[in-house]
C-alpha cells in the first residue's frame, strides 16, 4: 500500500510512521511537510492513500482534500483526516469535502490506523462503485439507446439552461425540429427493423454535416432536434438546416433495398420567437408543420421576416452560381483623381451584378458569395477583368494608371491566390506596382497563417497592399505595424461635412499626418462636396475618390469622361 502522508509536524509523522510498521500492512511511505508539496507529489507518483493533517500553515488540509477531489488526474484514492482538535463539526467539515475518514492524532494506535486505512479503501470503493453506477444510470437517462444520441429529458434541460443563460446577455438561440418524411410507410413497407436501421443511418449522416458544437436529440420515433447556441443572425440557422436537408438527398441503401429519405424542418428563434423552451418548440412545431404542408423536404421559419430573408438568400445563392457563366457580373469603375490638377490617377474596380433589368450592389451578394465559396471564382473573374481592361486603357492612351481591387478574407485564405495574380499580371504584361489590393480590417481580424502567407506573397509581387476603411477599426494602427501596408483609405464617415465639425477635421488632419510620416499613400474616400474637396488640398491629399468626381462607371464611360479627352471637367 503506498501512503502519502502530509503533516507539517515532524513528531507526528514519526508517530504515525512507527504505528505503520507496528501494523501487519506492507506499506511505501511518502512524506510533506506542507499542502503545496502535497499536491506536486500526488501528481508526479501514484498513491493508494492519503493521510492528512488537517491543520498546516499557510494552507490546510480541507483545501487539499478539495484540490485532490477536482484534480484533472485520476482522483481514486482515499483520503483520511487527522487532527489534533475533537471538534465534532470539523471531523464532519472533512468528510462533507471528500474524506473517507478522521482520526483523532491522541488516539492513533497500530490498529486504529489499521483499521482506519482498510475501513477508508473500502469505503472509497463502494463510493466509486456507487458513482459509476449513478453515471450509467444517468447516462442511460439522458441518451437515446437506439441512436446514442440525447434523448427528450436531456435536450429540454439544455435548452431551459441555455435560454436562463441567455436571458442576460440576449444572445440568439435557434431551435431546428424536424422529423422524416413519410416515416411510417418505410416501416409498414419494410418493417420496424428496416425502420430503426433507417434512423441509425439518417442520425450518422447529419452528424456528418454538422460542426459537434450543436446539441443533437432525438425527441421520439423520428422526430429530432437540434440547438443553436451563440448565433449571430438567423441566416446561421437557416444554412445548418439546409445542410441536414442537402445531406440526405442520397438515397440510403439498407437489406439490399435504397430507401430515400428526407426532412421537414422547422425553425424559431430565441428571443424573437420566445423566451422559453415551451413557446420555442410550440412555434418550431408550427413552422415543421407549414414545411410539410408546403410539400415536405423544406425549411420554414416560424417568423414569415425570417422566412422570407430566408428564401431570398436560398434564390441568391442558386441564382449566383450561374452569374459568371452567364456573363451577368459587370464591373464598373470609380476614378481615383488628383484634386489639385483634375486628372485621373487610378480607378478602383467595383462588382455588380446585373439580372435582368435589375442591378444588384455587392452588399446584396458578397456575404452570400463568401459563404458559399463561390466568392473564389467571383474575385478570380473580377481579376482577370480589371486587369485586362487596365492593359487595354495604359496601352491606349499611354497611361499609367493604378488599379484598385479589393480582395475579401475568404479570398486570402485561398493558397493558390498569389500564383493567380502573378500569372494574370504576366499574362497581360501589367507591372504589379499599378495594383493596389484592398482589404478590410476584417479581413486582418481573421489572421490565419494562409491570410498572412498571402499578403506576403502579394507584397512581394510588388502589388500594393491597401487597407480600406482606415481609422474606424479597434486595430488600424496595429495593422500599420504587422503587414506591409503601402496605402490608407480614410472611411466617408471620418471626412467633415463642414468647417464647424472640429473633432473630425483635427483627427483627419491627424490621421493624414501619421500616414505621412509613416511613408504611406493616403486616398480619401467618399469625399462629395467642394469644401470636402478644399480640405483635402488643405492636407495636402493627392488622391480623392467619390460623388463629388464621379460615381463608379461603366468601362465606356471612364473612356470618354476621363480617357479620350486631354481635359476633364469636373462638375
Amino acid at each position: 500500500m503506498k501512503i502519502l502522508l502530509v503533516d507539517d509536524d515532524q513528531l507526528d509523522r514519526a508517530l504515525v510512521i512507527r504505528a505503520l510498521q507496528k501494523s501487519d500492512l506492507s506499506t511505501q511511505i511518502s512524506e510533506a511537510v506542507t499542502v503545496d508539496q502535497g499536491l506536486e507529489m500526488y501528481a508526479a507518483n501514484a498513491y493508494d492513500i492519503v493521510l492528512l493533517d488537517y491543520q498546516m500553515p499557510q494552507r490546510n488540509g480541507i483545501e487539499m482534500i478539495v484540490e485532490l477531489r477536482n484534480e484533472s488526474k485520476d482522483n481514486s484514492i482515499a483520503i483520511v483526516m487527522m487532527s489534533s482538535s475533537e471538534d465534532e463539526e470539523l471531523s464532519l467539515a472533512c468528510i462533507r469535502a471528500g474524506a473517507q475518514d478522521f482520526l483523532l492524532k491522541s488516539e492513533i494506535s497500530s490498529a486504529r490506523l489499521k483499521r482506519a486505512l482498510l475501513h477508508a479503501s473500502t469505503r472509497f470503493e463502494l463510493e466509486q462503485k456507487l458513482f459509476q453506477t449513478y453515471q450509467k444510470v444517468k447516462l442511460l437517462a439522458e441518451t437515446d439507446s437506439l441512436t446514442g444520441l440525447s434523448n427528450r429529458y436531456y435536450f429540454d434541460e439544455s435548452l431551459k439552461q441555455v435560454l436562463t443563460i441567455n436571458c442576460r446577455c440576449e444572445q440568439q438561440t435557434a431551435l431546428l425540429l424536424f422529423d422524416l418524411d413519410n416515416f411510417k410507410l418505410v416501416n409498414d413497407t419494410f418493417g420496424h427493423d428496416v425502420g430503426d436501421l433507417l434512423l441509425k443511418k439518417v442520425v450518422l449522416r447529419i452528424k456528418s454535416c454538422l460542426r459537434g458544437s450543436e446539441t443533437f436529440a432525438r425527441l421520439g420515433g423520428d422526430e429530432f432536434a437540434i440547438m443553436l447556441n451563440n448565433l449571430s443572425s438567423s441566416d446561421q440557422a437557416g444554412q445548418v438546416a439546409r445542410r441536414v436537408v442537402t445531406v440526405l438527398h442520397k438515397p440510403f441503401e439498407i437489406a439490399s433495398a435504397f430507401i430515400k429519405t428526407t426532412v421537414s424542418v422547422g425553425i424559431s428563434i430565441f428571443p424573437e420567437n420566445g423566451r422559453t423552451s415551451e413557446v420555442l418548440f410550440k412555434h418550431a412545431d408550427i413552422a415543421m408543420y407549414r414545411a410539410k404542408k408546403n410539400g415536405r423536404n423544406q425549411i420554414c421559419f416560424f417568423e414569415t421576416e425570417m422566412q422570407k430573408k430566408f428564401y431570398l438568400r436560398v434564390k441568391t445563392e442558386a441564382e449566383l452560381r450561374v452569374a459568371i457563366d452567364e456573363k451577368q457580373l459587370k464591373l464598373y469603375y470609380q476614378p481615383v483623381i488628383n484634386p489639385e490638377t483634375n486628372q485621373i490617377l487610378g480607378l478602383e474596380a467595383l462588382v455588380r451584378w446585373q439580372v435582368g433589368d435589375e442591378l444588384r450592389m455587392p452588399d446584396q451578394f458578397i456575404s452570400v458569395a463568401e459563404d458559399t465559396r463561390q466568392i473564389i471564382p467571383i474575385g478570380d473573374w473580377v481579376m482577370e477583368e480589371a486587369i485586362s481592361t487596365l492593359a487595354q486603357w495604359n496601352k491606349k492612351y499611354n497611361r499609367s494608371l493604378t488599379m484598385a481591387v479589393n480582395v475579401s478574407a475568404h479570398q486570402l485564405s485561398d493558397t493558390h491566390l498569389v500564383q493567380h495574380w502573378k500569372d494574370c499580371l504576366e499574362r497581360h504584361n501589367v507591372p504589379a506596382e499599378l495594383i493596389d489590393i484592398e482589404i478590410t480590417e476584417t479581413a486582418l481580424l481573421k489572421d490565419t497563417i494562409e491570410t498572412h502567407n498571402t499578403l506576403i506573397g502579394l507584397s512581394d509581387l510588388k502589388c500594393r497592399l491597401s487597407l480600406d476603411d482606415f481609422g474606424t477599426g479597434y486595430s488600424s494602427i496595429s495593422h500599420l505595424r504587422n503587414y506591409p501596408i503601402s496605402v490608407v483609405k480614410i472611411d466617408k464617415s471620418l471626412i467633415p461635412l463642414n468647417d464647424r465639425d472640429i473633432r473630425k477635421i483635427a483627427l483627419m488632419k491627424g490621421l493624414v499626418s501619421m500616414a505621412s510620416i509613416l511613408g504611406l499613400e493616403v486616398i480619401a474616400e467618399g469625399v462629395e462636396t467642394k469644401y470636402q474637396v478644399s480640405l483635402c488640398k488643405a492636407f495636402s491629399i493627392l488622391h480623392v475618390q467619390g460623388y463629388y468626381y464621379a460615381k463608379p462607371l461603366h468601362q465606356k464611360d471612364i473612356e470618354n469622361k476621363y480617357l479620350n479627352n486631354t481635359e476633364t471637367k469636373i462638375n
